[in-house]
């Protein structure tokens, strides 16, 4: 199989089925998008781990990560490996020691537990020849970008985080923020 890196870049709300929410996935370095429908309680543990916002008590997906770190394990990945009548199928990639298990899960609950821990989503070239798109206006991808982000000015930097909260996209947001932390200390 030939995987390709994916960055959620958008959680939104289905516009055919209102009860439904939409992940939007972009290839790293790409002009390719992966859509995958999720129901309305996943979307929510998404965008609850993307916010760092902390339950008064754990969720499920948290209780999962703290699982997987007491039993000295990790999530190395998450494999969108196949879709079937617009269902998505995944793998939890887990390591323990040097052994290295697959666990199939719920697209939504692999990538919920993805987010929480900060292991990568990858897709299934397949997956993204059948389900996915390329964008007709390159210009628009988020990885479009002409030079690294550790390149930015303090200033640019700010302005491109102000964009990616906007377009919620958190995890490049946290992203730019760690840049911005950064480069902030370097100048003290």
């Amino acid at each position: 199989m030939a995987w390709v890196e994916l960055n959620l870049i958008a959680i939104s709300a289905c516009e055919s089925s209102p009860e439904h929410y939409v992940l939007v996935f972009e290839a790293e370095s790409s002009f390719r998008r992966l859509a995958v429908i999720i129901g309305k309680w996943e979307a929510q543990a998404i965008a609850v781990a993307l916010e760092r916002v902390q339950p008064s008590r754990p969720m499920t997906h948290d209780l999962m990560a703290r699982l997987l770190q007491h039993l000295r394990t990790r999530l190395v990945r998450v494999e969108i490996y196949r879709v079937e009548d617009k269902v998505f199928y995944s793998h939890l990639v887990i390591q323990q020691g040097e052994e290295v298990v697959r666990v199939d899960a719920r697209t939504s609950d692999a990538v919920a537990l993805a987010v929480r821990v900060g292991c990568p989503v990858y897709a299934d070239e397949a997956v993204m020849a059948a389900a996915g798109h390329t964008l007709d206006a390159p210009e628009r991808a988020f990885s479009a970008g002409s030079k690294p982000y550790e390149a930015y000015s303090i200033s640019e930097l700010e302005r491109l985080l102000e964009l990616f909260i906007e377009k919620e996209d958190f995890r490049a947001a946290a992203h730019i923020h760690e840049i911005l932390k950064r480069k902030r200390q370097e100048e003290e």
